[in-house]
């Protein structure tokens, strides 16, 4: 049995926990890794592929390899001289320490303790395989290193791209949403494949797109490659038998009423190609367990969001709209959030979400949310601001 660790949007832990128990494992025990942006969990080999082409709303997985009390150097080394680093490379990987994250320890120097890991990393590979030094020639596989209250966690990263680069987004215009932190509103809104979605500020598309994706039952990853494969233990047939499991669950004949629309005709260009290619990269899928059925795209169309109306008695409007540090000035996005008052009477009845990082939206907007969920992904903190209303929950 393995222990991974799955990174995700500081305040997404839970939807990422039970994505994970979704997927059929358990999550580690509670003394484990329990920090903001991570969540710990077991599983078996092939956990290693399985949660990287499944899950979702992680934005990395890595394989734990140890995990050991340290509160000074010579311990660290020890540590992590002792993991069988051999095991998990070739003699011609290039072996890079690429992030070190220190937390209430005595060691506080990330430069000393990313310099002491790649050290000890090295000395354990050329004294195993008698060689005066690496020669880095082959390709690169990257080690992280988290120190907790003097509890030291090495971490072999298994996903390489980020996992919110699915494979079909070619073009994502200005400051896109992450696919993952789509995938994550919409689990925290309970949507359901049955409820109309709408999103008024699509952009690039990716909350349609995903919601289409999830409610067709298509695997996130299906259309690209992990850091995994290229590692030694790496079981090619497996990960192929794995692959046309998940593509034998896609169901391309299910009904969804799922479209976006945006101000700018450029960007429901962008939004209809890229929907375009995350269909292609799931019929492909298809095409590998014989089946040639085509998928149904969300729609894309041009319009305000002032000249949109309900097309049904109940729904989900889920947006991310402009605001400040992502596009334009505060002013001009709480001038925006006063406009989008429309919405709440345009679209009586229908549940409502909106993300940005304006701390006065719910004042501009006029109405105040029943929930509110904090998300940090990468740099920006961001408000999630939740309209329940009295729509339908869950997925089925």
């Amino acid at each position: 049995m393995n222990t991974l660790v799955a990174l995700c949007a500081v305040g997404a832990e839970k939807i990422l926990g039970n994505e994970i128990k979704h997927l059929g494992y358990k999550l580690a025990p509670s003394d484990a890794v329990k920090v903001p942006g991570r969540v710990a969990f077991l599983g078996d080999d092939d956990a290693l592929f399985r949660s990287n082409l499944c899950l979702r709303t992680a934005d990395r997985v890595f394989l734990q390899l140890a995990e050991f009390d340290a509160d000074n150097f010579d311990l660290l080394f020890d540590g992590i001289y002792s993991i069988p680093w051999q095991n998990y490379f070739r003699k011609d990987t290039r072996v890079v320490v690429d992030k070190i994250r220190v937390y209430k320890s005595r060691l506080d120097s990330e430069h000393t303790i990313q310099s002491m890991a790649q050290k000890a990393i090295y000395k354990k590979l050329c004294d195993v395989w008698r060689m005066s030094s690496m020669p880095e020639s082959g390709l690169e596989a990257t080690v992280r290193v988290y120190v907790d209250n003097d509890r030291v966690f090495v971490l072999l990263d298994l996903s390489g791209d980020p996992l919110h680069k699915r494979g079909y987004r070619t073009d994502g215009g200005i400051a896109p949403m992450r696919e993952t932190t789509a995938a994550v509103l919409l689990q925290y809104m309970l949507w359901r494949r049955k409820t109309p979605l709408i999103d008024p500020f699509c952009g690039s598309g990716t909350i349609p797109i995903e919601a289409a994706l999830y409610a067709m039952d298509v695997a996130p990853g299906l259309g690209r490659k992990f850091a995994v494969e290229e590692l030694p233990f790496f079981d090619k047939k497996r990960g192929d038998e794995i692959r046309k499991q998940e593509a034998a669950k896609i169901r391309p004949d299910v009904e969804f009423h799922i479209s976006g629309s945006d101000i700018d005709p450029a960007a429901v260009d962008r939004a209809k190609l890229n929907a375009e290619h995350a269909c292609v990269m799931a019929g492909r899928a298809l095409q590998m367990i014989g089946s040639d059925q085509r998928l149904t795209r969300p729609t894309f169309v041009q319009a305000d969001y002032k000249e949109l109306a309900a097309p049904f008695p109940q729904g989900l409007l889920l947006a991310n709209p402009p605001y400040g540090e992502r596009i334009g000035d505060e002013a001009q996005a709480e001038e925006l959030y006063r406009g989008m008052s429309c919405l709440a009477s345009n679209f009586e009845n229908w549940q409502m979400g909106f993300i940005t990082s304006n701390k006065n939206f719910q004042k501009c907007f006029g109405k105040y949310a029943n929930l509110l969920k904090n998300i940090k992904s990468g740099n920006l903190n961001t408000c999630f601001y939740m309209y329940t209303g009295q729509g339908e929950k869950g997925k089925k």
